[in-house]
């Protein structure tokens, strides 16, 4: 596929999004923002905003580009995010929420503003079954235990439904696991130039003893207004040591959070 007489705005969106566009029906996504030294949040929780307008808006295209959005439920009860696609054209992905406790109050926007279609993904409470709370015009997935959260079996249960490109938002507890437990096909992580000192960290997993054997995916650099915007192929990691991106100059959550 060859891109054509595009406008410079269009040619950097080609060529920005075209690989995930293509990525197929079944492709797991992730996105974070943080600042240079690795926070997505203040220590008190607060991310209002640690990336600029650039990046939002960013992220409502990847939200354009799933069938799912999904939070941990962390993120869902500091942030009462919309998780609706408003700063691009496109349609809404059906939120999902990982909420193996049932504790994301059901005031919250996912559950009440009936923006886009919500999933509410519980554990069996007892033998017995769910926890009683259903939030009205909400879709509840109950799954046996907490084990069967992991984020592997949690793509093969909305794919399932029909819901096989799925973007993983939030936060930085839930984004970690998919990539430690190799969930994820892209990753993508807009850095802004703003330190914080300590906060609420982003990527956090068990790493390697040598940093020969850091993970090191093919890599490419995107300016977004102040931000720098990393997109990380997950799909075919190479071998540690190997040159790792390429790089190109277009324009353009909250503590103890996936519980």
């Amino acid at each position: 596929m060859r891109w054509r007489d595009g406008s410079p705005e269009a040619d950097d969106l080609a060529d920005r999004y075209l690989p995930l566009c293509l990525a197929g029906p079944h492709v797991t996504f992730a996105q974070l923002g943080q600042s240079l030294d690795g926070f997505i949040a203040s220590r008190t929780g607060d991310a209002d905003y640690v990336t600029g307008e650039e990046d939002r808006e960013h992220l409502h295209r990847l939200r354009a580009l799933a069938d799912a959005v999904v939070v941990g439920a962390g993120t869902a009860v500091a942030d009462d995010p919309r998780l609706t696609v408003r700063a691009c054209p496109g349609d809404h992905p059906v939120r999902v929420v990982l909420d193996p406790h049932g504790r994301v109050p059901l005031r919250h926007q996912v559950f009440t503003d009936s923006q886009a279609p919500t999933l509410w993904v519980v554990a069996a409470a007892d033998e017995h079954g769910a926890p009683a709370r259903r939030p009205d015009g909400v879709d509840v997935l109950t799954l046996p235990d907490r084990a069967a959260f992991a984020p592997r079996n949690l793509v093969r249960e909305l794919a399932r439904r029909g819901l096989g490109r799925v973007l993983v938002e939030g936060g930085g507890v839930t984004v970690s696991r998919f990539l430690q437990e190799g969930a994820l096909h892209r990753l993508y992580v807009t850095v802004a130039p703003v330190l914080l000192g300590d906060g609420v960290p982003g990527l956090a997993f068990p790493g390697p003893d040598l940093m020969r054997d850091a993970l090191r995916p093919p890599t490419r650099r995107t300016v977004l207004g102040e931000d720098t915007l990393f997109e990380l192929d997950l799909r075919t990691p190479p071998h540690p040591g190997e040159p790792l991106d390429q790089e190109h100059t277009g324009t353009g959550q909250a503590r103890d959070e996936a519980q």
